[in-house]
């Protein structure tokens, strides 16, 4: 049985794979160098089969990103097999996928979106609140705004989670009026919620080519047209989706110089939480921009 890998960007899976050719490459012409440390493999060896493996400076020019070779090898550790060398990633980082390309990007860290459920235990501040607007959508409690420095921020909650429960009880057919009054009445010192990670969004890992651009264009926050051959297109951004998250960042209710502000200053991996727009435009229903501006939580968050 073939275990097949995951990659954080289609960037990520083509390296990992020129990678992998190269050192078969190697060991099939010369095994004394199975037992080492993987090299890469010269460019321009000679050989007939040397240009079925395009060495990296090529691949960066396709895919119109930098590629260092030394940067690359510490992203990967590359460990001696039966018959192959396979790339493996440095950690288990984000559901231990193989990434020479984005290797520990803290951007991708932030903007995870784990599978499973998770406890929050919540403490009121000293005006009776925790922070938190809730909406109900298709029989569901979602998380609509999370206030600035609230206790429901601190706990790293966040825009879209769902509530499952409060204080034991299932919030299913819940209305929104009942969901903000079992907070209202519930104990100040202790209230507990599980949680599911923004069951509605998706997150896309892309890297910035030569000139700084991932490949996708926004307006008021939703992306209206993509970049052919860019790396959003590439994986699989699509337009008339909102972005809610760069590098795990909340940007909701910015305006767009101050989106374009974190886009240009984030590192050359990026990755972008995204959300349809007939949801996000359902889950913001009746809400001001100037509230989501001013109140929601658009601090970085810590890993």
């Amino acid at each position: 049985m073939c275990r097949m890998s995951l990659y954080p960007s289609l960037e990520d899976l083509k390296v990992d794979k020129v990678i992998k050719a190269q050192s078969q490459f190697v060991q099939t012409t010369t095994p004394a160098l199975t037992q080492g440390p993987y090299q890469p493999v010269a460019a321009g060896l000679g050989t007939p089969g040397s240009s079925l493996y395009p060495n990296l400076q090529e691949l960066g020019e396709y895919m119109g990103l930098n590629l260092n070779s030394d940067e690359v090898q510490k992203n990967l550790a590359l460990v001696p097999m039966a018959d192959s060398q396979v790339a493996v990633p440095v950690g288990a980082g984000v559901a231990g996928m193989v990434r020479p390309v984005t290797g520990t990007d803290i951007g991708i860290r932030r903007a995870e979106i784990r599978q499973g459920l998770r406890e929050i235990i919540l403490c009121k501040d000293q005006d009776g609140k925790v922070g938190l607007r809730l909406r109900e959508i298709d029989n569901g409690i979602f998380i609509q705004l999370v206030q600035a420095n609230s206790p429901a921020a601190l706990a790293g909650l966040r825009f879209g989670d769902q509530v499952l429960q409060i204080n034991g009880q299932n919030c299913a057919g819940w209305s929104t009026d009942k969901a903000h009054k079992a907070l209202k009445t519930a104990a100040e010192q202790r209230i507990e919620l599980i949680v599911r990670d923004r069951p509605f969004q998706r997150t896309i890992t892309m890297h910035k080519d030569s000139s700084g651009h991932v490949g996708f264009i926004y307006k008021s926050g939703r992306i209206t047209s993509l970049v052919k051959d860019g790396s959003a297109a590439r994986n699989g951004m699509l337009t008339d989706h909102y972005i809610c998250e760069i590098n795990g960042q909340n940007v909701i209710g910015l305006k767009d110089t101050q989106i374009k502000d974190i886009l240009t200053t984030s590192p050359t991996t990026m990755t972008i939480t995204i959300m349809p727009k007939f949801i996000y435009e359902h889950m913001l229903k009746k809400m001001s921009g100037g509230l989501l501006r001013s109140a929601m939580d658009h601090s970085v968050p810590e890993v």
